[in-house]
């Protein structure tokens, strides 16, 4: 049998509750363990319920969901977090990647994009909605040159790898695009990662710019 994930859904409107319920159920191997109506209530529940994923609505009564996140993350062996927002401007987006979430999505994106993104989080790893990975892309591509830093120790090829995050590719893309497989993808993210002392390749997005990897206007080139 497929092992199932569990998501909690922490949103102060019941409609969407309803939506992300019904949508979530279609799945075999999703199930929704539990409901909140803020942020006080997700955090008990994700304590009490052990969900394997919480999807966060950013805006809710008693406590939002940025401090929600924080106080779940805190926890031992914590669920993913993905925050849940209507817009891609959100003001939240940098504090919730910093917060550690695993996710950032769009109320309005596909349910085939938010089952992709519960199931990389349950996986321990990130996915960002594409608008939200331009986003920050776009902020980060806004620094000053003298904030660059160091280039890291990386090797040639997980310098690539690292371009690619930064420009918003998936693995399955990355993968394409060096002709290498998925599997040697995923090992290539690891190791730069662990080089470079970062959870997830939502923060291999801001550190590819924080430090100077990739500037303004520039990409950088691969192969």
């Amino acid at each position: 049998m497929t092992e199932t994930i569990g998501v909690l859904i922490a949103d102060d409107q019941a409609m969407i509750r309803a939506g992300l319920r019904l949508v979530i159920g279609t799945q075999p191997d999703l199930v929704v363990t539990g409901e909140a109506a803020d942020g006080q209530a997700a955090v008990e529940l994700a304590r009490r319920l052990r969900p394997d994923v919480v999807l966060l609505d950013i805006a809710m009564p008693k406590m939002d969901g940025l401090t929600a996140a924080r106080r779940i993350l805190d926890d031992p062996d914590p669920p993913g977090v993905i925050m849940l927002t209507t817009y891609d401007t959100d003001e939240n987006l940098d504090r919730a990647l910093r917060a550690g979430v695993r996710g950032f999505l769009l109320k309005v994106s596909p349910p085939e994009q938010l089952f992709a993104a519960i199931r990389t989080a349950a996986r321990g790893e990130a996915l960002l909605d594409p608008a939200v990975t331009r986003r920050v892309i776009e902020g980060y591509g806004r620094l000053p040159e003298e904030s660059a830093a160091p280039e890291p120790d990386l090797t040639p090829r997980e310098r690539d790898v690292l371009l690619l995050i930064a420009r918003g590719l998936s693995n399955a893309e990355i993968a394409a695009t060096l002709v290498i497989s998925d599997a040697t993808v995923s090992s290539h993210i690891n190791r730069l990662l662990a080089k470079l002392g970062l959870r997830d390749r939502a923060q291999a997005v801001r550190y590819a710019y924080e430090s100077g990897v990739v500037r303004p206007g520039d990409a950088g080139s691969v192969g």
